[in-house]
């Protein structure tokens, strides 16, 4: 590792995704130029991440309280879940207004190239919360590619025995087209325009 301290932090702001060598000399740059506490501030939000962010021990999503705000707010519908690939997706979802059911966060999909099979995702906890008989639906909300329809047609072999409802958002969002990084309206007529699996 260098000694340079401009060189490191380069270094480190590159492992983040999405951040090549020129963005992270750009970011290092910056934060140069900035007032000392800046820097300071985003490194200490950085180093309490682990310390204060949890999963959920109902819905599986980060958290600094367990559970989660959403899961612990009674104006939810608790007989509705949505099932979303990441924590960032229920963002997406939320930005729409268009739904207040509960979440249930699988922390991948299913994609054997990669060596994510079923065991690796949060899907004994999801298939706990629907066996107790009180979810009337289960909304797959896995992204619109080979490994989000793989994973959907897999929970709904799992839930349709278990007597439950299980919908999949309709098209609106464009296949390939990762959730997080879908528009407001494409989501809420999605949801919309759900359908059964």
């Amino acid at each position: 590792m260098s000694a340079d301290p401009l060189e490191r932090c380069i270094q480190q702001l590159a492992r983040f995704p999405g951040i090549g060598q020129r963005t992270a000399t750009r970011l290092a740059y910056w934060l140069v130029r900035q007032e000392p506490h800046v820097a300071a501030e985003i490194a200490s939000a950085i180093e309490a991440l682990p310390q204060e962010i949890r999963r959920c021990s109902i819905c599986c999503t980060l958290t600094p309280t367990d559970p989660c705000a959403r899961c612990s707010d009674p104006r939810r519908d608790a007989a509705l879940i949505c099932v979303v690939e990441q924590p960032q997706d229920i963002a997406s979802i939320e930005a729409t207004g268009e739904y207040r059911g509960r979440y249930h966060v699988l922390m991948g999909s299913i994609s054997p190239l990669d060596g994510v099979g079923p065991d690796e995702l949060r899907i004994k906890e999801l298939l706990a919360r629907v066996d107790g008989g009180a979810v009337r639906e289960v909304l797959v909300a896995t992204d619109p590619d080979v490994e989000g329809d793989t994973t959907a047609l897999y929970l709904a072999s799992l839930l349709k025995p278990l007597r439950v409802r299980v919908t999949r958002l309709a098209h609106g969002i464009a296949v390939g087209t990762e959730l997080e990084y879908a528009d407001k309206g494409s989501v809420a007529r999605a949801i919309e325009n759900r359908r059964e699996l």
